[in-house]
């Protein structure tokens, strides 16, 4: 942050020689932030929410914040040290995956059960809601600005693809998140955990034989280029999602002047959750197009087969919910307030 002070000094230079109050104010305190991020700016949420972020702080600002976006971990470190680089202040904003730091966000991790996810701009809302009434304590050494998830994930497998439950059998699937991970060893699959900016490479060299991500994030990957199927379910909840954080640095907002705070204030909450999620909800629609026009085969379960996933998935629930107890947290309760807040926001 920076002071423009040659103004306030020559006035007060001349008020103390003539004995006369100053005759302007100094001017404003300017401010500058470092925003870091893991994905290129053309990607989803670069493109269709920080950056509509951004110009809107900005402006509403009057240009007294400028917001600096470093795409594609351009300030160095890998995606998992975004949280902690909000923490420590090496830059003042952040977005990132809380997946990414597994058994960090413990609470945090009931969106991320199988068959929660309705869209992403429901689930967000739901999520960020959420977070404030279970989970804030988790995020007590950032400034939360937007906590959201993506839209329903999916599975994007190489050659005959996913059919039934049973063809998930020793496929090495990257996941998502330690939840995600579980999920797919529950369904058979060997889960292989990575960054999604390193899928490309392991699905080209057979490291892994599938993903799973939403549509949306085939698009900066090229994911309908590098596999030939793509199952999804059948219902109004999707396999899996993932959660997210859009976080400041607890002291470069408490330092912000004073008429400016509330200009982060009002683009914060529940509504900025929505703009997250809307964003993945728009570009899912995108993604799906583009592998309808590769030729790609799209899989969608009938009721019937979707209903054995389910079933297989509900171990999952069990198991974290057992986790949650035996660290002292109602498992049981976090989940039932999720699957409440997620139904209001999704109108069911």
């Amino acid at each position: 942050m920076k002071r423009t002070v040659a103004l306030a000094l020559a006035l007060a230079l001349s008020a103390a020689s003539t004995g006369l109050a100053p005759a302007q104010p100094a001017q404003a305190q300017d401010v500058t932030l470092r925003l870091h991020q893991m994905l290129p700016l053309q990607a989803a949420i670069p493109a269709r929410a920080l950056t509509p972020w951004i110009e809107k702080v900005e402006r509403e600002s009057a240009g007294r914040i400028k917001v600096e976006h470093y795409p594609s971990m351009q300030l160095g470190g890998a995606p998992p040290a975004l949280f902690d680089q909000a923490r420590d202040g090496v830059v003042d904003l952040i977005w990132t995956v809380l997946g990414y730091t597994p058994g960090r966000f413990p609470k945090s991790e009931a969106f991320e059960l199988p068959f929660m996810v309705t869209t992403a701009e429901a689930t967000s809302q739901a999520f960020h809601e959420y977070v404030l009434a279970n989970a804030v304590d988790e995020f007590k050494d950032v400034h939360p600005i937007a906590l959201h998830t993506h839209g329903p994930g999916l599975l994007h497998v190489k050659g005959q693809g996913v059919h039934a439950l049973e063809d998930m059998a020793g496929l090495k699937i990257r996941a998502p998140s330690r939840v995600a991970a579980g999920m797919l060893s529950n369904f058979g699959a060997i889960p292989i955990g990575m960054p999604v900016p390193a899928v490309p490479e392991a699905l080209s060299k057979g490291v892994i034989d599938g993903v799973a991500i939403p549509w949306e994030v085939t698009l900066p990957l090229k994911i309908s280029e590098l596999v030939d199927t793509h199952t999804d379910f059948s219902g109004d909840h999707g396999l899996y999602t993932s959660t997210f954080i859009f976080a400041m640095n607890k002291d470069s907002y408490d330092n912000l002047p004073a008429d400016l705070k509330p200009v982060i204030d009002a683009n914060s909450g529940p509504a900025v959750a929505a703009l997250f999620g809307r964003a993945m909800d728009e570009v899912d629609v995108i993604g799906r197009s583009v592998a309808e026009k590769a030729g790609n085969s799209l899989i969608t379960l009938d009721p019937a087969e979707t209903a054995r996933w389910q079933e297989a998935a509900r171990k999952t629930t069990a198991d974290w919910i057992a986790d949650m107890n035996g660290q002292g947290i109602d498992g049981a309760a976090l989940v039932a307030d999720a699957q409440k807040r997620i139904e209001k926001y999704s109108g069911q």
